[in-house]
């Protein structure tokens, strides 16, 4: 370390470490505070929602707004016929189902067409947003009457086969959804909630649950099961965690710039506006959302962006590890990409949430671990009174994460067994140490070693989902 103390001096370099070390544990402290208020927010609005019930104080309408369900899919053969069965149980009035096959290269357009009985037809779609072309269209109708279009078109990618479906949607706003995923029976009159109560929403998004091992018949859960794979289980506790405070917390002031891909509702005209998903992206959810706020910002529209926290998607999380740091990687990118390319967005209190906590986190983390391991070194640092700091972050994080995890299933209609809230509890402080050190050099990777080129759809091993809709038989 001598050539460091041919550049800077002793004194200068004990200094950097003083002041570094200080921010960083700012930095932590600031985290923390924002956690615990969001959880706070976020089982507070539960718990009020959950009185309005059993007052019967909530309003119930008979109005509906059309709305196309759109699920891209490639090479989805294992979960596309129980996410369309899923949908075909929703307990909505008007809605249609577009299927977007892109290109796949496994049976996935077949086993459709087959299951429902589509039937091939030709007529033009006029492209309002940019897409590759179609190669085939077939239509037919579910067991309840509802229609179902299956669109093969060239492989293009996840954005690209989304700007398919908008092109071929009938309605005023559209779902997107992802091709492992399945609605409960009452989640698009949820989400729509929001459009019918303000004029100006332009997106509406929900909350993501994990489906691995848990047990759903007819739109409805049956059974709420932590999954037996740690890797699924630990993201159970993350999902809860972010989707019940944070994101519940950020739509008190319009602040979400994210809706999960999972499942989302989006005003038509206002997507077609700022050019539909970008091609190419490698997180176009987000890319849109950040769009959406940029444009509506700049020209000075009144605009919503909501959160529906009671429309619930079931999804499937990645039970190999090799695969969630995949996921991530590709998660991390995508953030990246939408911030760089909307920096007039920099003025947004939750756009500096979003670049300081979560795309240069892993860099402030991890140079705040080897600022501590220099200033141990330099003589500066209490060893004792950091370690117990340290350990106190870790134990509030857990804390609060398994009382987000808890209060999502007590004050709902959510079923889990006593073993399963054992089981939350001994994995909660992993996953808030171990698996968000691991995760933080994961994303880091990321950026360091990002390669513009790679955008593609980033497959994943799919299981089959647990789902029975023998009693509807739609």
């Amino acid at each position: 370390m001598d050539w460091i103390f041919e550049i800077i001096s002793v004194d200068t370099m004990k200094a950097l470490l003083y002041y570094t070390e200080i921010f960083f544990v700012i930095y932590l402290l600031g985290y923390s505070t924002f956690l615990f208020v969001s959880v706070l927010v976020g089982g507070n609005q539960l718990f009020e929602d959950i009185k309005k019930k059993k007052l019967r104080n909530q309003i119930h309408h008979d109005y509906y707004v059309p709305i196309s369900i759109i699920v891209p899919a490639y090479n989805e053969e294992v979960t596309i016929i129980d996410t369309i069965r899923s949908l075909l149980d929703l307990d909505y009035r008007i809605y249609e189902i577009i299927v977007v096959n892109d290109g796949s290269k496994d049976g996935t357009a077949e086993i459709v067409e087959n299951a429902f009985g589509l039937k091939r037809v030709y007529r033009p779609i006029r492209k309002q947003v940019p897409c590759r072309d179609q190669i085939s269209i077939y239509e037919g109708k579910g067991g309840s009457g509802t229609p179902i279009m299956l669109i093969n078109k060239q492989n293009g990618g996840k954005a690209d086969s989304i700007n398919m479906g908008i092109n071929a949607s009938r309605y005023p706003y559209f779902v997107c959804m992802d091709a492992d995923s399945i609605l409960q029976r009452d989640s698009l009159q949820k989400i729509a909630v929001p459009v019918l109560e303000t004029q100006d929403v332009v997106a509406v998004g929900s909350m993501i649950r994990i489906s691995n091992d848990s047990v759903f018949e007819n739109g409805r859960l049956v059974q709420m099961r932590l999954p037996k794979k740690l890797t699924a289980a630990f993201q159970v506790l993350e999902y809860e965690r972010s989707f019940l405070a944070s994101r519940i917390f950020m739509d008190k002031f319009n602040g979400n710039l994210i809706i999960s891909g999972a499942f989302g509702l989006f005003k038509k005209d206002a997507v077609i506006n700022v050019g539909g998903y970008l091609v190419g992206s490698m997180g176009e959810d987000m890319e849109l959302i950040v769009k959406l706020h940029s444009y509506y910002r700049s020209n000075k529209i009144p605009y919503v962006i909501k959160y529906a926290y009671e429309a619930i998607c079931w999804t499937q999380a990645p039970e190999r590890f090799r695969d969630l740091l995949k996921q991530r990687k590709r998660w991390h990118i995508g953030l990246m990409q939408s911030m760089l390319r909307h920096k007039n967005m920099v003025t947004a209190p939750s756009y500096l949430y979003y670049l300081l906590y979560e795309l240069l986190s892993p860099f402030i983390e991890l140079f705040g671990m080897i600022v501590t391991v220099l200033s141990y070194a330099f003589g500066l640092l209490n060893l004792k009174y950091m370690l117990i700091l340290f350990l106190a972050y870790g134990l509030f994080g857990a804390m609060l994460t398994v009382n987000a995890f808890l209060t999502r299933n007590f004050l709902s209609d959510t079923k889990i067994s006593f073993g399963d809230v054992i089981k939350a509890f001994l994995i909660c402080i992993p996953e808030n140490v171990l698996i968000r050190f691991i995760m933080a050099w994961t994303r880091m990777a990321a950026i360091l070693f990002y390669r513009k080129s790679k955008t593609n759809w980033g497959q994943i091993k799919r299981y089959k989902i647990n789902y029975d809709n023998s009693q509807t038989g739609k």
